[in-house]
């Protein structure tokens, strides 16, 4: 399985992005999806999640702003980023996760740059 991130660029701060994450096929038995970031010197840190049941989790720094969500017939998750940061700018990484068959999986993609700046 392979996870292809796009949407991510450079933007002025206050503006928008959506970044998709689709996966090369259907995947199944999966309880998260989630998105990361990874800004120079820093370690990796969870944004946002989304859970098989639906609940949904963020970081304190990007609530209110940005929301995460699927689209299942795509095999795509995306994450809306609004009201963008410097501090925001960072690699961002989808990740899926779960089980097949009792065979436990952990999916990521290969990193889309977001880069805010004026």
């Amino acid at each position: 399985v392979q996870l292809q991130a796009s949407g991510g660029g450079l933007v002025q701060p206050g503006g928008s992005l959506r970044l998709s994450c689709a996966a090369s096929r259907t995947i199944f038995g999966i309880t998260t999806e989630g998105w990361y970031r990874q800004a120079p010197g820093k370690q990796r840190e969870l944004v946002a999640i989304v859970t098989v049941g639906g609940s949904l989790s963020y970081a304190d720094s990007v609530k209110g702003r940005f929301t995460i969500s699927r689209d299942n017939a795509k095999n795509t998750v995306y994450l809306q980023m609004n009201s963008l940061k410097p501090e925001d700018t960072a690699v961002y990484y989808c990740n899926k996760r779960g089980g097949d068959w009792g065979r436990p999986f952990d999916y990521w993609g290969q990193g889309t740059l977001v880069t805010v700046s004026s």
